[in-house]
């Protein structure tokens, strides 16, 4: 019996005692209470009630496969392979199997919880089971490595426009791969290429972490929100934002890969969180006033010495004090 079918049950929010649930499900009351510490252990939100039984304390908005390729294909004519499973180490690493094996044309991965998230430069993402979004898209690019330069400010207006239409506004984007909301990391994005070096066809591994229902996470060290938090007044369903997010994305590929950053620039400019702030780079040797991006995409800081262009592969940027 897997932990997401007891979760399921305790959805309705009311206490059941593990006696019930062993009833219901015909397996002994130290199953039912080794699948509690299981789902614990994977970040749901279970309340013991002495006495009394097991309760969830925040309803899990679970993803449903038939759902949200259900919502694509009524928007999309692109042809989409979609998985979407409990647990997966990362949706980043299951594209990458995926395109290597040759199997999908376009794969899709969305997950409830990864054992090794990761974001930028390596670091861990953090990914409690049944409260975010932890989505990985493949899409082919021709034009080698040079066509895909802006690509992932390109995928931020893409996640930006998604969540705006969804009723998020207004959304920031901080160079050169976060979504923000009032202040605070909502979201990034993750971008991996494997394919030709020079004229071929590039595959470009998307990666999108979006906090949603979460409320706390004491591991994460920087400013952070969720959707839940920034914007209570909505109801958000994960099913509706994987399917918006996917259109998006796949629409936003394909206008890239037919007018170039430049059609996304403007975009960008206008939800520039850095944009006339004292901010510094390279871990405080370079300050300077923020200017926005270049036609390539770097990010442009005004410093008594001039204008200074710092690229994706530096350091990212930061508040100077």
């Amino acid at each position: 019996m897997k932990a997401k079918v007891l979760i399921t049950r305790l959805n309705d929010g009311k206490i059941h005692s593990g006696q019930s649930l062993a009833t219901e499900f015909g397996v002994s009351r130290t199953a039912i209470w080794k699948i509690i510490q299981r789902a614990l252990k994977e970040g749901f939100n279970i309340r013991t009630v002495r006495g009394h039984g097991y309760q969830l304390a925040s309803p899990v908005d679970f993803l449903d496969q038939e759902i949200i390729v259900k919502n694509v294909e009524s928007v999309s004519s692109r042809p989409l392979a979609l998985s979407v499973v409990d647990e997966i180490d990362s949706t980043n690493a299951e594209v990458m199997r995926l395109l290597a094996r040759g199997e999908c044309v376009t794969p899709v991965v969305t997950a409830e919880t990864q054992t090794a998230g990761r974001g930028r430069r390596g670091q861990p993402w953090c990914s409690p089971a049944g409260e975010n979004i932890y989505l990985s898209m493949g899409l082919s690019l021709s034009g080698g490595f040079s066509a895909v330069d802006g690509l992932s400010l390109v995928l931020g207006v893409a996640v930006a426009d998604a969540l705006e239409y969804l009723g998020a506004a207004p959304v920031g984007l901080k160079w050169p791969n976060d979504i923000f909301i009032d202040g605070a990391k909502v979201g990034g994005i993750l971008v991996e290429l494997q394919g030709e070096l020079q004229d071929g066809v590039v595959h470009a591994i998307v990666g999108l972490g979006l906090n949603v229902h979460m409320t706390a996470a004491p591991a994460i060290e920087q400013a952070w929100t969720s959707l839940a938090l920034a914007r209570p007044q909505l109801t958000w369903s994960r099913n509706a934002l994987v399917s918006t997010l996917i259109t998006s994305i796949a629409d936003a590929s394909d206008k890239f890969q037919s007018v170039g950053f430049a059609g996304f620039r403007s975009s960008w400019q206008s939800r520039d969180v850095f944009f006339s702030r004292h901010i510094m780079a390279r871990d405080g040797e370079l300050q300077g006033v923020g200017q926005g991006i270049d036609h390539s995409g770097n990010y442009v800081l005004r410093t008594i010495e001039g204008d200074v262009a710092v690229r994706s592969g530096e350091i990212s940027l930061r508040f100077a004090s």
